[in-house]
């Protein structure tokens, strides 16, 4: 049976901009090894996720120079915080909601009142990071965001009618932090809101590896273990990618940092020796 039979898919999580070189450096350690992720029939992006899986989706830049990007402190953007009090509002919407649709209203909410830069000027942001890619690729590509006002989840792909940047800054508006993105007149907020993998998306596929910047979820959003498990219970080979001690060293608590983001593309890239053995088993198999 052959890999494209097996159908497999590369899911690719939330965890800002750091997040992004954090597993940029996982894919490029685990190339390393021998396994290219970006061969994956399906590619899944959430925020993060979204700007890693449209560049690798496209093919215009290899793996080797993506990587380089991210090491080299080429990748910038304005940092950004969740401030204290924005911290608070994520919490009490946790304790408050008992779905994710619910946690992503409040969440919307939010977003829509918090002062932020400029939409357009986020856009423009975006659409740097995302550079020659500004067309949906030919591969099978879905990117996620959770609309403002319903809390419901929304997955564009290329026969969505939604231009891949924008569908891209609205998966990465991280409420508190960035403005919420307009699309056909409603506003949007982060894909990593339904949950920060939104792993639940590569069912059907037999072949899954998760590689998720933000390894934790709450009593209303899936954590990517807990997607990951779900899956396997249909029967996929499935392994889910978290960062390590030494990556959330790297980290160092400051995913909108760019700053950080060399130290998280090497600390992603030494920690695939761990998972390569268990990549390859699943994903040739």
């Amino acid at each position: 049976m052959t890999q494209t039979e097996k159908r497999t898919a590369l899911v690719l999580g939330a965890g800002g901009l750091v997040g992004a070189g954090w597993a940029t450096g996982v894919l490029q350690g685990l190339a390393d090894a021998g396994t290219d992720l970006t061969t994956a029939d399906l590619i899944v992006g959430s925020s993060a996720g979204a700007v890693v899986g449209a560049r690798i989706a496209a093919g215009e830049r290899s793996l080797d120079e993506l990587y380089a990007e991210q090491v080299s402190g080429g990748v910038t953007e304005p940092a950004a915080r969740l401030g204290p009090g924005s911290v608070l509002r994520y919490a009490l919407a946790v304790l408050t909601s008992r779905t994710p649709e619910a946690y992503g209203r409040k969440l919307g909410r939010l977003a829509l009142r918090a002062r932020t830069v400029d939409e357009a000027a986020r856009r423009a942001t975006v659409a740097e990071r995302l550079g020659t890619t500004t067309a949906w690729p030919g591969r099978r590509l879905l990117v996620t965001a959770v609309d403002a006002a319903s809390g419901e989840l929304a997955v564009y792909d290329a026969d969505s009618g939604v231009p891949l940047v924008d569908a891209v800054t609205a998966s990465c508006a991280i409420p508190g932090a960035w403005p919420p993105a307009t699309i056909d007149g409603r506003r949007w907020i982060d894909g990593g809101i339904h949950s920060t993998a939104n792993a639940h998306l590569a069912a059907g596929h037999d072949r899954v590896v998760v590689i998720a910047p933000t390894a934790l979820g709450n009593k209303v959003v899936l954590s990517p273990a807990r997607q990951g498990a779900d899956l396997a219970a249909t029967g996929a080979r499935v392994e889910v990618i978290v960062p390590d001690a030494a990556s959330r060293a790297a980290f160092g608590g400051r995913a909108l940092d760019p700053a950080r983001t060399p130290a998280a593309a090497r600390a992603g890239r030494a920690q695939a020796a761990a998972h390569a053995e268990a990549v390859a088993a699943d994903w040739t198999d």
